[in-house]
C-alpha cells in the first residue's frame, strides 16, 4: 500500500464535468449533486484504512453540512476493482447501505473521472463553492488509519461551512493522505 499526499489547493480551478452510475441507479453529474452553497467531490473506496478511518465521522459532518449549510456532495470509487473485490459495484451498494450514506456514492470504471481531477489516494477531497471553483483541497481532520481522538479539530467540514458562507475557502489547509488510487494496468 502505498501512502501519499494531496497537492495544495489550486484556487479557483474549475470542477471538471462528468455522468457517473450511482448505487442508487442513477446516473449522477456535478450539477446534480450540486448544494445551494457548494458541492464536495470527494475520491474515497471501501477498502482503503484511511477511509474506513472517518467513515462514520464523514457521514456524520456531510449530513449537517447538507442539512445546515447547503453543501452537498458526492463520493467517486475509481479503484480497480478487479485488484480489489472488497471496492466491487455491489460492495459499495452494500456499504452505502450500511453507512447510510447521505450522498451519492459512483463509480468510475473507466479512471477518466480520477484523471480530469489528478486524484491521488484515497480519500482525495475537493471542495467547490457554487461556482464550481475550487476553494479546499485538504484533508478530513488529522485522522490517518487510524481514527483521531475525538474533539480534534473537524479541517474538512470547518473549510465547506467558511465555503457556505464567504464561497472562499481558507488560506491555510493541510494537504490529504492516504491510499494511493488503484490504476488499472495500461
Amino acid at each position: 500500500m502505498v501512502s501519499l499526499t494531496t497537492p495544495v489547493c489550486d484556487f479557483g480551478w474549475k470542477a471538471p464535468g462528468f455522468s457517473l452510475p450511482g448505487v442508487d441507479g442513477k446516473m449522477w453529474t456535478p450539477r446534480d449533486a450540486m448544494g445551494p452553497n457548494g458541492l464536495l467531490v470527494m475520491f474515497i473506496c471501501n477498502h482503503c484504512p484511511y477511509v474506513k478511518a472517518i467513515r462514520p465521522r464523514l457521514v456524520r459532518d456531510l449530513a449537517e453540512l447538507g442539512r445546515d449549510h447547503g453543501i452537498r456532495a458526492i463520493a467517486i470509487m475509481s479503484n480497480d476493482p478487479t485488484e480489489y473485490a472488497e471496492d466491487s459495484f455491489d460492495n459499495m451498494k452494500r456499504l452505502a447501505a450500511e453507512f447510510g450514506f447521505p450522498f451519492p456514492y459512483v463509480i468510475d470504471e473507466t479512471q477518466d473521472v480520477a484523471k480530469a481531477y489528478a486524484a491521488v489516494c484515497t480519500p482525495d477531497f475537493f471542495g467547490f463553492n457554487r461556482n464550481f471553483e475550487l476553494q479546499y483541497r485538504g484533508r478530513f481532520d488529522e485522522s490517518r488509519k487510524e481514527t483521531a481522538p475525538e474533539g480534534v479539530r473537524r479541517d474538512l467540514f470547518e473549510a465547506m461551512k467558511e465555503i457556505a458562507a464567504t464561497q472562499r475557502g481558507p488560506s491555510e489547509q493541510i494537504p490529504s493522505m492516504g491510499c494511493s488510487i488503484k490504476w488499472k494496468e495500461a
